[in-house]
């Protein structure tokens, strides 16, 4: 079967269908690293309807999906100026503040799609810096990073539930 690859800009239409993504991709990735309860209150919060119906509205934020054969398959999410998530050379910088694809998608080249995605959307908006983060105990995608040429220049705190991630 060939694939079909295509990346669409999320509108309030799309509400639902970011919010099952977000929520599934976020459990495959951190469930086994997190206690049920922190996992819950994080979720709760992260992925409620009213907070990603606030993101969809930010003017400052951009979500995409990535379908493979019609099939949601990821997202990314892009922050510029006062929608980034940390205090950066905010005015030439882009953040990539989540990139996730499900697990029965990854290793298709598809995580690669969505980053050059945002590295393109950067280009349009004529930032310079496209930077993000990744919690340092996820080991596949620190390395997925850096093959694609990101290095760490710092770190920051990131809360789920009670217990604190630190992020390079």
């Amino acid at each position: 079967m060939k694939l079909s690859t295509k990346i669409k800009k999320c509108t309030l239409d799309d509400l639902e269908q970011l919010q099952n993504i977000a929520i599934e991709t976020y459990n495959e990735t951190y469930s086994h690293l997190n206690t049920p309860e922190n996992m819950h209150d994080y979720l709760e919060k992260a992925f409620s309807t009213s907070q990603l119906k606030n993101e969809l509205d930010n003017e400052l934020s951009t979500f995409f999906l990535l379908l493979e054969n019609n099939v949601i398959a990821g997202y990314l999410k892009i922050n510029v100026d006062d929608a980034q998530t940390q205090h950066v050379s905010k005015e030439n910088a882009l953040e990539i503040e989540r990139i996730y694809v499900k697990s029965n998608f990854q290793d298709k080249g598809l995580g690669r799609i969505l980053l050059n995605k945002g590295i393109e959307f950067a280009r349009e908006q004529n930032k310079e810096n496209v930077w993000l983060g990744v919690w340092n105990k996820n080991k596949t995608a620190i390395d997925f990073h850096r093959n694609m040429g990101f290095e760490v220049e710092g770190e920051y705190s990131v809360f789920v539930g009670d217990e604190e991630h630190v992020n390079y």
